[in-house]
């Protein structure tokens, strides 16, 4: 099998998973808190993501080892065609974002799932995540540099940002009592970001490939997805500042 044969079929894998899972995203954040429908449906979007990124993994070490193969009709274009160009784009810098959703996945599970059991946050598998988040953001940026695609910079930012808050809340001993939410808040609503993120850049290319290096289409998953951070994380906290006030007055 050809290795353009072998990335046309991570493609329908990548699409199966990450479609449903794109539309599913919605339930858990429209659903009430807690509920039996927010639950279900919240662990069926992080599985959903984790396969979608797994594929766009491959993807991505396909397009690093032969960036013309994988997409021979980039190869004419005038302003993606150089292979340096398809591998930096949508090789690195796709590495980047399918770590990105993982890491964000798997920690959004775990901050639920050890909310009365803290130190379990810092796993192993948490921890070498975080690290290997870092690894793939710095690279994305060397790489961006050095082919002069600082889109791919600027988007590293939100690799390191994302260890850095990760490891803020991780590394506490005692964590305020709905810190364990807000952070499950910030990091599902963020694998949501990463992912339509992904979709629209790298689904644009194979219609308007100019799109895919247009910062206004790359904005509008991330306000979207800030603007959904802020709303929750203000609305979950709500019952602990009232608590609060009450027992001030």
């Amino acid at each position: 099998m050809s290795i353009h044969h072998a990335f046309e079929i991570l493609i329908i894998l990548h699409i199966s998973s990450g479609a449903p899972g794109l539309i599913g995203f919605w339930l858990p954040v429209i659903a009430r808190k807690g509920s039996p429908l927010h639950r279900r449906s919240g662990q069926i979007f992080v599985g959903l993501m984790l396969a979608t990124a797994t594929f766009a993994m491959a993807m991505a070490t396909l397009t690093i080892l032969e960036p013309v193969a994988t997409h021979p009709k980039l190869a004419a274009h005038a302003l993606l065609g150089h292979p340096e160009i398809i591998r930096g784009i949508f090789g690195w810098m796709m590495l980047f974002l399918a770590m990105l959703t993982i890491n964000l996945a798997v920690y959004g599970r775990a901050c639920i799932a050890n909310r009365s059991l803290h130190a379990r946050n810092r796993s192993p598998l948490n921890l070498a995540l975080q690290i290997a988040l870092t690894a793939a953001a710095l690279n994305c940026a060397i790489q961006g540099v050095r082919i002069e695609q600082w889109m791919m910079v600027g988007i590293s930012v939100v690799g390191f940002a994302t260890v850095g808050t990760n490891l803020w809340f991780m590394l506490r001993p005692k964590p305020g009592p709905f810190e364990w939410l807000t952070e499950h808040i910030k990091a599902l609503v963020g694998t949501g970001i990463s992912v339509y993120t992904a979709f629209f850049a790298f689904g644009a290319v194979r219609f308007i490939p100019e799109l895919a290096l247009s910062p206004a289409l790359w904005s509008i998953p991330l306000v979207t997805g800030l603007s959904l951070i802020l709303y929750h994380q203000h609305a979950v906290t709500a019952p602990l500042r009232h608590a609060r006030k009450k027992a001030a007055a």
